[in-house]
């Protein structure tokens, strides 16, 4: 069929140079918004830097912060609970990924933990009331969500090294790093759903995404331990270590050399990756409190507590 005979030649232009018209103009309404909001995110960002300050370690401090330059070292520390998280310290770690985003002295940062583990993950009765209350673990502002599952998300690298138990919610740390490192000693778990629980800290989006699904599935379904072999094997550790010495020097090391780039070109990698991943995430992560605090309230989560309290195997029935 020929276009011609069901519109006036003249009547094409005129429409096409009105819909050119309309064309630019949204065009340009977009640029400004976009330059307006561009202009409003640099004087946030400018307004919000600050100087993040040390936190030695001693008896009381949870969360140690050591500055080394333009690397900064934050330690969980609650050795005697096996560096199980509690709110304050997840508020802690909440504060020092804000603090070491804002500082502009600062490049990179290094997670790791004092004693002889990295994290047995959550503490599950100091985090009972917070879970089941349905409120934000963190405040609305000078936080990052050390797990990542909302943002804002740090927009500078974090290396992590790992030794001894690396469990649940401390793999799932481990998990949201940018870089891992591991000790020798390491092992790796992720057992919550032999508790009563579920992996509720981003592993059943993580883990998938950099192990594949059956090799994360391996471990969360059955709970089921595994050590630095076999996750250099899945790809979750990207460098191996024979002693805790070694391994934290090699994650200063790495921490170093990417704070001697560039830290522009440094942001915008992450800025571009996160921008590839993140919006296929963004609903799972979305659900994750709700979700695990939805368990905490089941007779199965109950009885699993039970259970370990009394060092006897779990009777669960799905109730």
């Amino acid at each position: 069929m020929n276009i011609s005979r069901l519109f006036d030649r003249r009547s094409l232009v005129k429409a096409g140079a009105f819909l050119g018209a309309v064309s630019t103009a949204f065009a340009r309404a977009a640029r400004v918004e976009a330059e307006e909001q561009s202009g409003s995110v640099a004087s946030e960002a400018t307004s919000a830097e600050t100087t993040m300050a040390e936190i030695p370690l001693s008896a009381t401090a949870k969360v140690t912060v050591e500055r080394r330059g333009q690397v900064v070292l934050i330690g969980i520390n609650r050795p005697y609970i096996h560096n199980r998280i509690d709110p304050e310290t997840y508020s802690g770690l909440a504060t020092a990924y804000y603090q070491f985003d804002h500082d502009p002295s600062l490049r990179a940062a290094v997670l790791f933990g004092h004693g002889d583990n990295f994290s047995r993950g959550i503490d599950v009765d100091a985090f009972a009331a917070l879970v089941t209350s349905g409120r934000s673990r963190i405040e609305e502002r000078g936080m990052i969500d050390p797990l990542a599952k909302a943002p804002p998300v740090l927009s500078k690298p974090l290396v992590v090294v790992v030794h001894g138990d690396t469990w649940n919610m401390g793999h799932e740390l481990h998990l949201a790093a940018d870089i891992r490192i591991a000790a020798a000693d390491t092992v790796f778990g992720q057992d919550e759903n032999t508790h009563g629980r579920f992996p509720g800290g981003g592993s059943t989006i993580r883990f998938v995404r950099e192990a594949g699904w059956g090799n994360a599935m391996r471990y969360m379904l059955t709970g089921d331990h595994w050590g630095t072999e076999e996750a250099f094997r899945m790809g979750v550790v990207q460098e191996l270590a024979p002693t805790r010495e070694k391994a934290f020097e090699a994650g200063v090391a790495i921490a170093t050399k990417i704070a001697a780039c560039g830290p522009l070109g440094i942001r915008t990698t992450l800025a571009s990756a996160h921008l590839a991943v993140d919006p296929s995430e963004a609903e799972a992560l979305s659900k994750l409190n709700a979700q695990y605090g939805a368990l905490y309230k089941t007779e199965d989560f109950k009885e699993g507590r039970r259970a370990e309290a009394e060092g006897r195997q779990p009777a669960y029935h799905g109730k």
